[in-house]
């Protein structure tokens, strides 16, 4: 178990499911103890809690010990993409059962002549039409039909359905109709799993809020059902104090709320990530960087700007074509705005009809997991190519409690790339390590071009089990100069959840003009979304104090999409359109640059985020001084530039005390990841314990780490 200095109290304890791994992280009296298990996907609880009994251990303690335990995890995701989640209607008002079909009408590829679209999560046949009908202010035009509604029950009961997602048109203004159809179908099947549109995304857009709706609706059942059993084991086992579920805005909630809106878990754990690289990123001075993120199963790309991971109101999950936009479900739910791809240390590597080498986005993710791994997978993955190259200790992966098949690993790359390619096993594998790097760093281009953002004078940092591997490739790809693997690297998520605040956010649309504010209608719906969002967050925070974050989703008056704006937290007045008009302006030229002159603005939604107090960052104080240790040993490692095995220097990372400089080609090993130096790099620890990579010929010998990690 790795242990790390750093700042706390209590013992708190994240832990993270993933595609390939379960991740724990304790933090108790300013010591750290990790734990990657096997994620076991049938059963996703036994792998939660035997990497949880792992730290627990090696701290010597017991599940009654913990203060805390925050969760997150992939299984909703996993649920949609793979199709795995309960079977689900729609009730929906008539004519409005192909929305969610239709969509938005737009094509997403205009050359592709075999275009494949978004398949529903409900099929035709149980999107069961209601009549009734609310005006888009909330009131009433046409009286709910309850006997459509029965008829529908009928049809539930029939086609024994287990989660419905009721989507009336117009319900953000009022869920009127949406309650009084639960309340039948309660009535009539107690059992079934109820989603209202109007609590799960109460916005404008009907497309997108049905998509969340019945995502929500989909996993529900499911996710419930994972989430109270987990709590009835631990409780058994001496648990006493919270659970806490990570949201993928990056705030956390008790385990009734992650059970009715399982929607909100569906990026939770790579929003853990984003969270410890901000993290890092403040202990170390730092305040614009670049996430880098890389499992077993995928890799996640987050820029952060001023401190903050960047945020979204909406994104795509189970996209059918990874890089384009409108080709995957819309879930319109806050979350911190990240692109993903299928490229982690378990992608599978192949040759495609063209002849071409590909990875991913197949995964062998746990089970069977890589060739190296002996468990039954024969396919090779980037893991194996890493291992073949000389990359990864097989004695040491994981602390040494997966010894890896290098036999296995190198039978999988012969047999299934360097046969058909012409060339040797070293080559052949060093050729999936150079695809895997350059789609990561092409998804990194892509999105900080989409974001309109600068990355090369970032700095980038790295963790989960893949990543420190290859970020000095990926660094190199991007055109930046430094990187930064933080201690807890391999369970960066579990980590990151411990650095999470208690909130909640919820956004509620109500249309105002700004030359026509209606000051008292925007006060009362900003106090009931308070007071709603209030009394899900003092479930979990007790008696922290609260603070409440506002803003709006504004636009010109005929624009198509809206930018978001602070709002002060005092109540509107009657003049304080002109006021939210100059905010308005304001923000819109941090981002174009140009306002549009006599245009009126309107707001489309209102949000109130409260919080409590994101957790205090450690200070390690100054630079201590350089000093050069002596390695453990060497290992012979592939060099493509050379073609040939090249010796590096190998260090264990817990032996380094800041301060250390080393010169590549180095290997620095711990227990859940290994990061690689190569030639014409250097390698300083931090006060922090964070190892800072720079290229040599850029970095003077005399300036110190932390000015190199501030420039």
């Amino acid at each position: 178990m790795s242990k790390a200095v750093l700042a706390g109290a209590g013992a708190r304890l994240g832990v993270d499911i993933g595609g390939t791994f379960t991740d724990a992280a304790l933090e108790v009296d300013g010591r750290r103890f990790t734990s990657k298990a096997l994620t076991t996907h049938k059963a996703p609880d036994d792998g939660v809690l035997e990497a949880m009994r792992s730290v627990l251990d090696a701290a010597g303690l017991g599940f009654g010990d913990l203060d805390l335990v925050v969760h997150g995890t992939t299984l909703a995701t996993n649920a949609l993409i793979e199709r795995r989640g309960a079977r689900t209607a729609m009730l929906t008002t008539q004519g409005f059962r192909d929305v969610v079909e239709i969509g938005i009408e737009y094509r997403f590829d205009l050359f592709d002549l075999f275009l494949e679209l978004p398949t529903p999560l409900v099929e035709r046949g149980l999107r069961l039409p209601v009549r009734g009908r609310l005006g888009a202010g909330g009131r009433e035009l046409e009286k709910l039909v309850e006997a459509d509604v029965e008829a529908a029950i009928e049809v539930l009961r029939r086609e024994k359905i287990e989660a419905v997602a009721i989507c009336f048109l117009h319900s953000y203004a009022s869920t009127a109709h949406e309650e009084r159809a639960r309340e039948m179908i309660r009535a009539a099947l107690p059992d079934i799993s109820i989603t209202l549109s109007g609590e799960v995304a109460p916005e404008m857009r009907e497309f997108e809020r049905f998509c969340t709706a019945l995502a929500n609706a989909y996993v529900q059942p499911k996710m419930a059902d994972y989430l109270f059993r987990l709590e009835t084991r631990l409780r058994a086992l001496g648990l006493r104090n919270p659970i806490l579920m990570m949201l993928s805005g990056g705030g956390l909630t008790d385990i009734a709320t992650a059970a009715a809106f399982p929607v909100r878990l569906v990026e939770s754990g790579p929003a853990g990530g984003a969270l410890f690289a901000a993290s890092v990123a403040a202990e170390n001075g730092l305040t614009d960087v670049v996430s880098f993120d890389m499992g077993g199963t995928t890799a996640k790309i987050c820029l952060i700007d001023g401190g903050r991971p960047q945020t979204s109101r909406t994104f795509e999950v189970a996209r059918i074509y990874r890089f384009k936009k409108g080709s995957g479900t819309p879930i319109r739910i806050p979350v911190i705005d990240m692109v993903e791809i299928g490229a982690g240390g378990g992608s599978i590597a192949h040759i495609d009809s063209l002849g071409r080498l590909s990875i991913g986005p197949e995964s062998a993710g746990s089970e069977p997991g890589p060739a190296a791994f002996g468990r039954g997978g024969d396919r090779p993955t980037v893991t194996d190519g890493n291992l073949v190259l000389g990359k990864i200790n097989p004695a040491g992966f994981a602390g040494g409690r997966f010894v890896l098949d290098g036999a296995g690993a190198r039978a999988a790359i012969d047999r299934d790339l360097a046969d058909r390619l012409g060339m040797t096993s070293q080559p052949a594998a060093s050729a999936v390590v150079e695809v895997v790097e350059e789609n990561m760093a092409s998804a990194a281009r892509v999105h900080a071009v989409e974001s309109g953002k600068e990355i090369r004078n970032r700095v980038l940092i790295a963790f989960g089990g893949g990543a420190p591997l290859h970020v000095a490739g990926v660094m190199a790809k991007l055109g930046m100069r430094r990187f930064m693997v933080p201690t807890g690297a391999g369970v960066g998520s579990a980590v990151g959840f411990l650095r999470a605040p208690v909130s909640y956010e919820m956004v509620r649309s109500m249309h105002q003009r700004l030359s026509a504010l209606e000051p008292e209608r925007v006060n009362a719906l900003l106090r009931e979304v308070e007071g709603t969002a209030r009394d899900i967050v003092k479930v979990a925070a007790g008696s922290e104090p609260l603070q409440v974050v506002r803003s709006a989703s504004a636009r010109y008056v005929g624009q198509g999409h809206e930018i978001t704006v602070a709002l002060p937290e005092a109540d509107f007045g009657a003049d304080d359109g002109a006021t939210l008009v100059a905010a308005f302006e304001a923000r819109y030229r941090e981002i174009y640059r140009r306002n549009v002159p006599g245009a009126d603005v309107e707001v489309l939604t209102w949000s109130v985020l409260v919080t409590t107090r994101t957790p205090p960052v450690s200070d390690y104080g100054a630079e201590p001084a350089a000093y050069a240790p002596a390695p453990k040993g060497t290992r012979d490692i592939y060099d493509k530039t050379a073609d040939r095995p090249v010796s590096f220097a190998i260090h264990w990372r817990d032996d380094l005390r800041p301060g250390a400089r080393l010169a590549g080609p180095v290997v620095i090993e711990e227990e859940e990841t290994s990061t690689v130096i190569p030639a014409g790099m250097t390698a300083t620890i931090l006060a922090s314990g964070a190892i800072l990579g720079e290229i040599a010929a850029e970095a003077a010998p005399e300036t110190p780490a932390r000015e190199a990690a501030h420039a």
